[in-house]
């Protein structure tokens, strides 16, 4: 499987987050690979969306959002890590949150890293994802579009699976469009 391009990050950030359902995360972790299908994302703007690290204009924390596309971008909210792909058009701003995965490979490594058993609780959550994946600040900046990278995003057989959308989690203001997309009836997409 290919990584996917830049240009699949140059569009919207609603458009990039829908069509990332499905494809494969990947993190290089010493001689491991984990991976898993990506089940679950949110999609960030910039200066007119409240909920978006980018609303309050261009910082040194979120500058990112406003520099090349499919760049990781990773911050920290309530204690725990949580990964974006730079996504937007030329000239734009955002940002899509990986929510949720579906584990595929290195799943023992995994639940070592999180301390549990579950494997329904694993990565069904932005911070369970990058605990699992040993995903902290010191991957944030780097091209997923390289698959030689700690991080990358690949291309992914195609599978019929319907989407459905909803407003973002755990935002307390948000734009009047739904913009969380996950698989219906995947058992490793978060609960609300």
């Amino acid at each position: 499987m290919k990584t996917l391009p830049k240009s699949f990050y140059e569009r919207n950030p609603a458009i990039v987050a829908r069509e990332l359902l499905g494809k494969t995360l990947v993190r290089r972790l010493n001689n491991q690979t984990l991976c898993g299908k990506i089940v679950e994302t949110e999609a960030y703007y910039g200066e007119n969306d409240p909920a978006s690290k980018a609303y309050e204009g261009r910082k040194a924390f979120n500058e990112l959002m406003f520099l090349d596309v499919g760049k990781t971008f990773i911050y920290m909210v309530h204690g725990n890590w949580l990964l974006n792909i730079v996504a937007h058009p030329k000239a734009g701003v955002g940002a899509v949150l990986i929510r949720a995965m579906e584990p595929l490979q290195g799943i023992e490594v995994m639940k070592k890293n999180r301390g549990i058993k579950d494997i329904y609780a694993l990565t069904s959550g932005p911070g369970r994802l990058t605990e699992a994946l040993n995903i902290t600040k010191k991957q944030n900046g780097l091209d997923a579009t390289k698959a030689e990278n700690e991080i990358a995003i690949l291309e992914s057989v195609v599978e019929e699976f319907e989407i459905c959308a909803s407003h973002r989690i755990g935002v307390k203001r948000d734009l009047p469009q739904e913009l969380r997309f996950y698989i219906k009836g995947n058992k490793f997409v978060s609960k609300l």
